[in-house]
């Protein structure tokens, strides 16, 4: 049986090079970077050169590249932060974020009273810039505006440009939860002067289970973690060292062969689209992941012309990973947050399916792709 893998949405196959570095840190640098001895402040050296070399990448300070655990951790950290330690009083985001923005406004609007304010979005899920504005124009207080930098269901590019001038014209903060973003397009802070963003290894090639927040520099931050100093303070716990190297040349990688990279995915998934609608009647892609210029060349959100309860399940016999997108395919009875946000009823129970892409796909790997879906919607 094949295996074909179309759900690098949601991680993606680890670099055989990035295992290597892993694999030689484990082996090589197992001093704890606190440590006063040698073999500690060599570990301490091999994380700082990373804080360094990733930092290069965005064109921001080294110290202002804090380690986690991941990006869920990051949001957790800068949202918090901004309430407690920088007395934002409100946030304007999208009914379509990821849940680690959504539960953690959830909570803290449950223990501080956080006002939140939705942002519309328009008939394919993206964000109207102009309500933004207008928001941030009426919005007297210490504001943050959290909106992510590419959908993680159906891709919609946030013009972060424009979002960046409107909250630096009205005084407002911005943060962008940038996971399947970072390592995939060119953030530039000094072009772009986000104040807070986030990533995770594991959707660019790198280690699960590590990440980091880009918090600007000025801004004090308190942690969340409590226990210990690593971090500069923000971040108890002895570093993840060799996953933070592991994600440095996962990143490095990345950032080297973006541009060829992109190039040969986007081919891939726009045949891919050609050969749904040659093929099959009625089919609908979700958000703006039809568009090339609007949304992220890893993502296409195809929405069938009805319901097939048992689409996935029947993929994932054939070899073919991808995630679903419906009630019926995440096995959810609200289905997905983010088609609900911008689809009608009658659409949303038709079946919803993310493919997502990577570099170590094949245009015969979609041509199975089509024909496996061919025989089992016949």
């Amino acid at each position: 049986m094949k295996n074909i893998y179309l759900d690098n949405a949601a991680t993606t196959p680890i670099l055989p090079e990035v295992i290597d570095v892993i694999s030689y840190t484990m082996a090589n640098f197992y001093g704890n970077p606190s440590s006063s001895h040698q073999i500690g402040r060599k570990s301490k050296s091999l994380v700082e050169t990373a804080r360094k070399n990733i930092a290069k990448q965005f064109n921001a300070a080294a110290n202002e590249i804090i380690f986690t655990a991941g990006a869920s951790e990051a949001d957790n950290l800068i949202l918090r932060n901004a309430v407690t330690n920088l007395k934002v009083t409100t946030i304007i985001s999208s009914k379509i974020e990821h849940h680690a923005i959504l539960h953690t406004l959830d909570n803290l609007v449950e223990e501080f009273n956080l006002n939140v304010i939705w942002v519309d979005l328009d008939e394919k899920g993206g964000v109207n810039y102009a309500h933004l504005e207008e928001l941030l124009q009426q919005i007297k207080e210490k504001v943050l505006v959290s909106l992510m930098y590419v959908n993680n269901e159906v891709g919609n590019l946030l013009d972060i440009k424009k979002v960046s001038d409107l909250c630096i014209s009205n005084n407002a903060l911005f943060h962008s939860d940038a996971v399947q973003g970072i390592g995939h397009f060119k953030i530039d802070i000094e072009q772009t002067p986000i104040d807070f963003f986030v990533s995770s290894a594991h959707k660019f090639h790198g280690p699960k289970g590590v990440g980091f927040a880009y918090i600007k520099k000025g801004f004090g931050i308190n942690p969340i973690l409590h226990g210990g100093e690593q971090e500069r303070g923000a971040r108890a716990g002895t570093e993840n060292i060799h996953s933070i190297l592991g994600m440095e040349k996962a990143l490095e990688v990345a950032c080297a062969n973006l541009e060829e990279e992109s190039t040969y995915i986007q081919k891939i998934k726009s045949y891919f689209i050609n050969e749904l609608k040659n093929n099959f009647e009625g089919i609908q892609f979700n958000g703006y992941s039809e568009d090339e210029n609007k949304s992220s060349y890893i993502i296409l959100n195809v929405r069938f012309p009805k319901e097939y309860g048992m689409l996935l399940f029947n993929l994932d016999i054939k070899g073919i990973a991808v995630s679903g997108g419906s009630a019926c395919q995440s096995g959810s009875s609200k289905g997905s947050h983010v088609l609900n946000a911008f689809l009608s009823d009658n659409e949303t129970i038709k079946t919803s399916i993310r493919f997502s892409f990577s570099k170590f796909n094949t245009v015969e790997e979609i041509d199975y792709v089509i024909t496996s879906l061919k025989e089992i919607i016949k």
